[in-house]
C-alpha cells in the first residue's frame, strides 16, 4: 500500500478518529531506513503521548483522520479468508483433473489449511473484540439518552436556562450521534465477518464473478437503541 505524500504535512495538525472524536496532534514520526513512515506520535487529547502505525493514518482534506486497528484489521481478514479458500479449492480441481501429483497435493493443501486454521483463530479473537466494543457504544448510547433526560427535567423546572440547555443538548445529540454510526459501523464489520468465517466453515463456494459469500447469513443483530431526538428549543421530555 504506496504511502500517503501528504503525512509529512500532517505535523502539527488535529488527528480524528472515523466519527469526528478528537484524538490529538501529530508531534513526530519514526522513520524507516528507506523514507518510509513506520509510526506517527501523536500527543493525545488527555496529554499522553502515543505512537500509532502509519497506516492507518487517512488524508482527507486538511483533516487527518485515524482509522481503528479493528476496521483494518476486519477488511483484512475478509479478503483473506476467501482468498485462501478459493486457492484450496482450485488445488483440488487441479488434482482430481491429475494435473498434479498426489505429493505435491498434499503438501501445499497442507499449508493452504494450516493458514486458514490460523486466520479463522484470529478472526474468531476479532469478532470477541468486536462484541465488546458494541458492548461499549450501547452503554455509552444509554448514559447518554439518560443525560438527556436529566436535563430535560432540570430546564423544564427552570434549573438550566435555555442558553446553557441548547449548547448542552446540541453537544449530547451529536455524542448520541456519533456513538450510534460507531456502533452501526461495528455491527456491518461483525457481520461481515461472520459470514466470511461462516462460508468458510461449511464448505460454501464463493461466488466467481462477484466474490461475494454465498453462505447462509446469521441472524440478524440486536436491534439498535432508540435515541431520544428532538429539535433544540423544544423542552418536552
Amino acid at each position: 500500500m504506496p504511502q500517503d505524500s501528504n503525512i509529512f504535512l500532517s505535523l502539527g495538525k488535529p488527528v480524528k478518529d472515523e466519527y469526528g472524536r478528537l484524538i490529538g496532534e501529530v508531534v513526530s514520526f519514526t522513520v524507516k531506513p528507506n523514507g518510509e513512515v513506520e509510526h506517527v506520535y501523536i500527543r493525545r487529547s488527555d496529554g499522553a503521548f502515543t505512537k500509532y502505525p502509519a497506516g492507518n493514518l487517512k488524508f482527507n482534506g486538511s483533516e487527518v483522520i485515524y482509522i481503528s486497528d479493528i476496521k483494518a484489521e476486519t477488511a483484512s481478514f475478509c479478503d483473506q479468508i476467501p482468498l485462501i479458500w478459493r486457492k484450496d479449492q482450485a488445488l483440488k480441481e487441479l488434482y482430481e483433473k491429475k494435473k498434479i501429483s498426489p505429493e505435491v497435493y498434499e503438501d501445499l493443501h497442507n499449508s493452504f489449511e494450516g493458514a486458514l486454521n490460523q486466520l479463522k483463530t484470529e478472526a474468531q479473537a476479532l469478532l470477541e473484540r468486536i462484541d465488546k466494543e458494541i458492548e461499549r457504544c450501547n452503554k455509552e448510547i444509554k448514559e447518554l439518552n439518560y443525560a438527556l433526560v436529566h436535563l430535560e427535567v432540570e430546564h423544564e423546572i427552570g434549573e438550566v436556562g435555555d442558553p446553557s440547555y441548547q449548547i448542552a443538548f446540541s453537544t449530547i445529540q451529536e455524542c448520541l450521534k456519533r456513538a450510534n454510526i460507531e456502533k452501526e459501523d461495528l455491527e456491518s464489520m461483525r457481520n461481515k465477518l461472520s459470514n466470511i468465517l461462516l462460508g468458510e466453515t461449511v464448505h460454501r463456494p464463493f461466488a466467481k464473478e462477484t466474490g461475494e459469500s454465498i453462505a447462509t447469513e446469521p441472524s440478524l443483530p440486536e436491534p439498535p437503541v432508540v435515541v431520544y431526538v428532538k429539535e433544540a428549543g423544544e423542552s418536552s421530555i
